[in-house]
């Protein structure tokens, strides 16, 4: 019999911080400005747990490989598992796309070396079809590098803290830090990048999925996340204290503010650290989609066997298993993105990086919208099941726990993509994401209905549609 890699409790530790540290993310979400504080703790308390608890509710007792998809098909039927699916699916190739981007501009910021153009492209590429091939493979195959990049990604928090705190006792602040100015901020931009902070906190769920490769699934998953879920949180609020140290939040950049943090704090004296600090952040970039690869792919390969998504997606290799279909396509999409980068930059689309980002953010938490619903549905209508991992609470504490995140998702996509007052400024930043929305929602319906529609042989469809 083939004795088969298994992941233990530690390699699912590293996993939980690789799949829900994103580095990059930092800066996007210290945009917020000093009350970033306030919302970190917040959505800590009112968002991070309480999804933790229920991913691994789910994830426990449906452990099956369609993860969130399955979870929302078994409550609300197959069409809405395809929406969800389809979500969740698509986020993949823009966040692709986003670091695609991001990568070449990165080599630059570190180690001064311009790029033209068709430079910058063919390095992107090579990143978007590099990361491609290892999502091929089995994630129990590549955890060494999930693992180095979770260690790379505490190193980066840790020193960033660190650094920060000791600049802020020597030589002080580039930011006001009172208890007025870290209160919730009502600047209508400031809380267009709420949703980076919740989207800082996704991901537990893609540790579900990877059950079928662990010892003891039941014991590890929920020990995973919460221990996971404590180192996550005190790094995000070291790294989000260092950006607020070393730049002024209304000039810091979406995508550069990390190495920018950085140089800033250890000035010329650091370029030697800076430098590792820059090809530690580059390898994390990788890491972060080959973490969530298994995840996606496999949801939307199980969603096309559930006649919820394209054929295309059900294309799997005969010798390991794994999805082809789907790593494809999100290969092909990402590349398509950074090839329009060019015709983007002509009609003054300069920050890209948060144009693919922020449309990536965008429908990934519309995905999780219906997860929250569906686990009150699924202990209502399935109450018999075994539930390994069981969120100790019932009455209004449950519906506490679903709907107080459900309602943050909601808010935190509306303050994302709908323009709150008719300045030039917001509408030039919210409308080409509104409209890129509203074609992902459209493209969506119509992938799904198409879907549902296919005639299979043998099959029988049960649209039990809630």
């Amino acid at each position: 019999m083939e004795n088969k890699k298994k992941l233990r409790l530690f390699d699912s530790v590293l996993m939980a911080v690789t799949v829900v540290l994103v580095a990059e993310s930092v800066a996007p979400a210290a945009a917020v400005g000093p009350s970033q504080f306030f919302w970190w703790i917040l959505l800590l308390i009112c968002f991070f747990l309480p999804y933790g608890l229920v991913s691994a509710e789910l994830g426990t007792t449906y452990d099956d490989e369609g993860g969130i998809y399955d979870w929302v098909k078994r409550a609300f039927g197959p069409r809405n598992g395809g929406r969800v699916a389809w979500y969740y699916w698509i986020n993949f190739p823009l966040w692709m796309g986003s670091l695609a981007v991001l990568f070449p501009s990165t080599i630059t910021q570190v180690f001064g070396i311009e790029f033209g153009t068709m430079s910058s492209i063919v390095i992107s590429l090579v990143f978007i079809w590099a990361v491609t091939v290892v999502s091929f493979f089995r994630i129990s195959d590549s955890k060494w590098i999930l693992n180095l990049a979770a260690l790379f990604k505490v190193f980066i928090m840790i020193s960033l803290g660190a650094i920060g705190i000791y600049f802020a006792v020597t030589k002080g602040v580039a930011n006001t830090f009172t208890v007025k100015t870290m209160l919730p901020s009502l600047d209508i931009t400031s809380l267009s990048f709420i949703s980076v902070i919740i989207f800082n906190f996704l991901g537990f769920e893609v540790v579900a999925a990877m059950a079928g490769e662990m010892n003891n699934p039941q014991k590890e998953i929920p020990k995973a996340l919460v221990m996971g879920g404590v180192i996550i949180a005190v790094f995000y609020l070291l790294a989000a204290f260092g950006v607020g140290v070393a730049i002024p939040f209304d000039q810091l950049s979406t995508d550069s503010g990390l190495i920018d943090s950085f140089t800033i704090l250890l000035g010329s004296a650091g370029g030697w650290f800076v430098t590792i600090i820059g090809l530690m952040f580059l390898f994390t970039l990788a890491a972060n989609l080959i973490s969530w690869a298994y995840g996606v792919n496999y949801v939307a390969l199980y969603a096309s066997e559930n006649h919820s998504l394209p054929k295309i997606f059900k294309w799997k290799s005969e010798k390991t298993d794994m999805p082809i279909g789907a790593p494809l396509l999100n290969g092909v999409i990402a590349s398509i993105l950074v090839l329009i980068v060019p015709v983007m930059n002509h009609y003054g689309l300069d920050d890209i990086f948060w144009s693919f980002f922020a449309l990536n953010l965008v429908t990934l938490l519309a995905s999780y919208v219906f997860m929250f619903p569906a686990f009150l549905k699924l202990r209502k209508i399935d109450p018999d099941r075994e539930r390994p991992f069981k969120v100790k609470a019932t009455g209004w504490m449950l519906k506490l726990i679903t709907y107080v995140p459900f309602g943050l998702l909601i808010v935190s996509v509306l303050f994302t993509i709908v323009p709150l007052d008719l300045s030039d400024e917001e509408i030039s930043f919210k409308l080409p994401l509104l409209i890129g929305t509203i074609i992902a929602i459209i493209a969506g319906e119509i992938i799904v209905h198409f879907s549902l529609k296919q005639d299979h042989k043998g099959d029988v469809h049960d649209e039990n549609i809630a």
